[in-house]
Formats: C-alpha cells, structure tokens, sequence
C-alpha cells in the first residue's frame, strides 16, 4: 500500500501514509482522543488535550517521513479516519526481522464493523512487504483488543499485571501477544 492507494473492507479503505498532513493529523488526533475518552489503555490519561495529541501525531509523523514507521489509516467514503494502526521498524540491529504493532486504534463510531481486523490484517501484509517475519504487541489483559487478537490467531505469550493504568487511573494489566507473518 502507498500513499493514495490501498485495499477497502466494508466501507473503508484502508491506506499507508507516506507522509501525514495536517488535516489527516487533525483526524488522527480526533481518533485518539475519542479512544481515550472511550476508557482505551494506549499510553495517555485524560484528559487528553488536542494540543498533546496533535504534538504526539506529529511525532509519528516524523517517523514515518524518516522511515522508521509505518502509519496505515482507514477511511471511510467521505475520506474521514476511523482507525488507525502504526509499525514500528526502528529496532535495534539484531532484530531486523521484526516490527511492533502499536496504536491499533478504533475510534467509536466505526467499530464492531470488523475495521480493526482488517487494519490489523493489513499491517500483516504491511510488514511482510518490509521483509518482517515477526511481530509483537501488547493489550489489556482481557480487553477487547486482546481478543480480537486471539480470534485473529495472535499467539499469547504471557500477562504482567499492574502494567499500566486505564485513562481514568484504575491499574491494568497488559498481555504481550507475537505473530509470525
């Protein structure tokens, strides 16, 4: 997938983005916040400002125009994101062979419409592309993440409780899942 090009499910078209202007990081952050304000465990508490989101989407950004993720976003027929999920291929050198999967994210008007299945598929393919034979991830233990990812065929590898805290400060613990691609 490139820039302008890429598959569609169910209404969606799912693209990678070379680069990400401003409109797409106003979406992106929309996503994010709404995800937070859902009670979603991805790495801020709330209340989360736009002006944080936008700072933390024009991180990704950089990383994506220096190589280092990839960014993949699915719109709907209007061209506005639903979902959102990001490689991360910046390892250290003896692990080539493998990408994170991070910030697989939903936001709540476009789920239980099997968006995250296909971004999470899609980023299989992604990282195939990129000669990536193995990746990893984490969720909340229990989560709805965590099982799409099992009905996804994402093998558990083992819980750490009290990892993390949800956006409201209750402590999570977080499951740690591979996959072979």
């Amino acid at each position: 997938m490139t820039d302008g090009h890429g598959g569609t499910s169910g209404g969606w078209t799912i693209r990678r983005l070379n680069t990400v202007s401003q409109p797409r990081i106003d979406q992106l952050a929309d996503v994010l916040i709404d995800c937070v304000e859902g009670g979603a465990s991805v790495g801020f508490m709330r209340p989360l400002s736009r002006e944080r989101a936008v700072a933390f989407w024009r991180k990704v950004a950089a990383g994506v125009e220096a190589g280092e993720r990839v960014l993949l976003v699915a719109e709907d027929e209007g061209g506005v994101i639903g979902g959102t999920v990001q490689l991360i291929l910046d390892l250290p050198e003896n692990q080539p062979h493998r990408a994170d999967l991070v910030k697989m994210l939903v936001h709540r008007r476009a789920r239980r419409r099997g968006l995250g299945a296909a971004l999470m598929r899609a980023a299989e393919s992604a990282a195939g592309d990129r000669g990536r034979t193995l990746l990893v991830l984490d969720a909340v233990t229990g989560g709805e993440a965590a099982r799409l990812y099992e009905r996804l065929g994402w093998v558990k590898v083992g819980d750490v409780p009290g990892f993390a805290l949800f956006p409201d400060g209750r402590v999570c613990g977080t499951t740690y899942y591979y996959r072979e691609v």
